[in-house]
């Protein structure tokens, strides 16, 4: 069956950095794009980074570009997700996802905390 193990979450300084991994398993990993999401208390679910089946393609949202970087290993079945320069507002529940007709499938996430 289908398994997505987010790891690497903690509790980190604003302007430090974190390393983000998810180790798929249960589907053909290197087929699919995959994406990282995070949801912040009190707010909805939104996507910070997907990237091709075959890693040429990124896309992120506004708020995270230029400071974090999506990659994946298809030997590995694992994508992860680069975070520098962490900031406060990005203290949220990680998790990655990816989508297989006829539904997304979940991690059960990783917390990150910025915090001094």
């Amino acid at each position: 069956q289908v398994q997505l193990v987010e790891s690497g979450g903690g509790l980190v300084q604003p302007g430090g950095s974190l390393r983000l991994s998810c180790a798929a398993s249960g589907f053909s990993f290197s087929t699919y794009a995959m994406s990282w999401y995070r949801q912040a208390p009190g707010k909805e679910r939104e996507l910070v980074a997907r990237i091709a089946s075959a890693g040429g393609n990124t896309n992120y949202a506004d708020s995270v570009k230029g400071r974090f970087a999506i990659s994946r290993d298809n030997a590995k079945n694992t994508v992860y997700l680069q975070m520098n320069s962490l900031k406060p507002e990005d203290t949220a529940v990680y998790y990655c996802s990816y989508y297989q007709p006829p539904r997304d499938y979940w991690g059960q996430g990783t917390q990150v905390t910025v915090s001094s």
